[in-house]
C-alpha cells in the first residue's frame, strides 16, 4: 500500500513539473509573438546604430549654410576664397596636422598626381588657425598645387565635428551638396559622385515640378485633351487619301 502511495506521489509531482514547463513554454511563445506583432514594428522604426572605422568622424544630422573662407596661408599672408556664387564647386577638406587619419590625405595631396575630381570642382584644404595648429608642421604638409587656408572661424562657421571632414559646396547655388568623413581618398571620390548624382536627380524633379505647375496654371491638368494629341472621333468617317484614277 505504501509503495502505491509513493508511486502516485511521484507521478503527481512529475505531472506538476510537466504542466509548469508547458506553461512557461506557452508564455514564452506568446511573448515572442507579441514582440513580432507590436514590439518588432516599434524596434524596426528606430534608426540602427551607425558604426564607422577608426579615425572616421560620425556624420551630423543637420548641415549649416555655406560660407566663404577667410584666414591665413601657411606662409603668413591673409587669404580669402569665395566658395559661393561662382561657376565651379569647391570641396573643402578640413584637416589637422596632428590627426593620424588626416596624414593619409596629406600624403595623397602631396603626390601631385591627378586626384580624380571633376573639372568643375576645386579642392581647398582648411586647417584651424595659427593659434590652434602647428604652423611649421602645416608648412611641411602643405602640397604645392592645393591651396591651404588656416581658419578656425571656418571650422566654427561650418560646425565641423572633427577631422578629417569633407564638405562639397555647389558654387552656383551656394548650398552644401554633400558632406561626410572618410578614411581614404577613394571613399571621398565615391561620396562626391553620390552627391552629384543626388543633385542631378533633384534638378530633374525640380524641372518636372515646375513644368507641372506651369501646366496647371494654364488650366492643363491630368486628362486634358492637349496632353494626348489629336484623336479621330469614333463617329467621324475616315478620310481616304487615295487619288482617283485618271482616264
Amino acid at each position: 500500500m505504501i509503495a502505491v502511495v509513493v508511486i502516485e506521489a511521484i507521478a503527481i509531482a512529475f505531472l506538476g513539473l510537466l504542466v509548469a514547463g508547458l506553461l512557461r513554454s506557452h508564455a514564452e511563445i506568446l511573448r515572442r509573438l507579441h514582440a513580432l506583432s507590436d514590439g518588432g514594428e516599434q524596434q524596426s522604426s528606430a534608426p540602427p546604430d551607425l558604426h564607422v572605422g577608426p579615425g572616421v568622424v560620425l556624420p551630423r544630422e543637420d548641415a549649416p549654410p555655406a560660407f566663404d573662407i577667410s584666414g591665413e596661408a601657411p606662409a603668413g599672408e591673409a587669404v580669402a576664397i569665395s566658395v559661393t556664387g561662382g561657376r565651379e564647386s569647391t570641396l573643402l577638406a578640413f584637416l589637422s596636422s596632428g590627426c593620424v587619419t588626416c596624414q593619409r590625405f596629406w600624403d595623397e595631396f602631396q603626390r601631385g598626381k591627378d586626384l580624380g575630381l571633376p573639372r568643375d570642382i576645386r579642392l581647398v584644404i582648411v586647417t584651424k588657425g595659427p593659434d590652434d595648429e602647428s604652423v611649421s608642421r602645416i608648412r611641411t604638409l602643405t602640397p604645392g598645387k592645393v591651396p591651404v587656408v588656416m581658419s578656425t572661424r571656418a571650422w566654427s562657421d561650418y560646425e565641423v565635428p572633427g577631422a578629417p571632414y569633407f564638405i562639397l559646396v555647389a558654387g552656383p547655388s551656394g548650398l552644401i551638396a554633400g558632406e561626410g568623413s572618410a578614411g581614404a581618398w577613394p571613399e571621398v571620390r565615391s561620396f562626391i559622385a553620390q552627391a552629384l548624382a543626388d543633385a542631378r536627380a533633384a534638378s530633374v524633379r525640380g524641372d518636372r515640378d515646375r513644368a507641372d505647375a506651369e501646366l496647371m496654371a494654364s488650366g492643363i491638368g491630368p486628362g486634358h485633351p492637349s496632353l494626348y494629341g489629336a484623336r479621330v472621333r469614333a463617329d467621324e468617317p475616315e478620310v481616304s487619301s487615295t487619288t482617283p484614277d485618271t482616264p
